[in-house]
């Protein structure tokens, strides 16, 4: 058997060193974000934007849907690889931080990125109801909801357009029988959905929280 990597603090700091550098602006955001305090948790790491970042660039992904923006790493990590034309909508219900987003936008020059500040459920409605199709939809938002934004997600793609979601291993805990609590066995409930889907091809990378990517067929 291949030997597996324990992927330690000082391991990740190397990795992220010797990866693609940040920009000024999305640096400047991951300093805000720990200034939060426990509320730093909603990012996404740093190797997750990176991966995201490449994913947009190397599939040549021109409408990007987010759904859960918090103050804007994973939204503007993306919209940096999109090409001119590109566009990114990020549906969000909280004022404070969709604000706090902008802000870092404009600083970034960044005029490529749409927000939608409401409850996703009903945006996702909308952008339903107005035939609205994307290249990629990337899933981080209240994990209660996750199997209402997937299923109608999967009707907002085409044919190999991608799902990506966020905190699918959930710190582990799924594959940890003992654990019983709420959002560890919504997450495995979701991950068992999904599974069970017929019309992605799916697969899970631990990187960060755990991504699952979905190919729609």
């Amino acid at each position: 058997m291949p030997k597996k990597l324990d992927l330690t603090y000082n391991l990740e700091q190397y990795i992220i060193n010797h990866s693609e550098s940040l920009t000024s602006v999305q640096n400047e955001i991951i300093q805000y974000n720990i200034s939060l305090g426990d509320q730093k948790r909603l990012q996404i790491s740093i190797s997750q934007a990176q991966f995201l970042q490449t994913i947009v660039k190397i599939s040549n992904i021109k409408k990007i849907l987010e759904i859960g923006s918090f103050t804007g790493f994973s939204a503007l990590s993306m919209a940096l690889a999109l090409p001119s034309d590109g566009t990114l909508i990020s549906l969000d219900k909280n004022h404070e931080f969709s604000n706090k987003a902008k802000f870092f936008y404009d600083k970034a020059n960044e005029n490529r990125i749409k927000q939608i500040i409401k409850p996703a459920t009903e945006s996702l409605k909308e952008l339903k109801n107005s035939n609205q199709k994307f290249d990629l939809i990337f899933i981080d938002a209240d994990k209660e909801n996750y199997l209402i934004y997937y299923d109608t997600c999967v009707d907002l793609i085409d044919k190999n357009g991608l799902i990506i979601i966020d905190n699918v291993l959930w710190h582990g805990e799924v594959a940890d029988d003992s654990k019983k609590d709420k959002f560890t066995n919504i997450m495995r409930e979701f991950n068992n959905h999904v599974k069970q889907d017929n019309r992605v091809i799916k697969n899970i990378i631990p990187i960060g929280d755990g991504f699952t990517i979905c190919i729609k067929k």
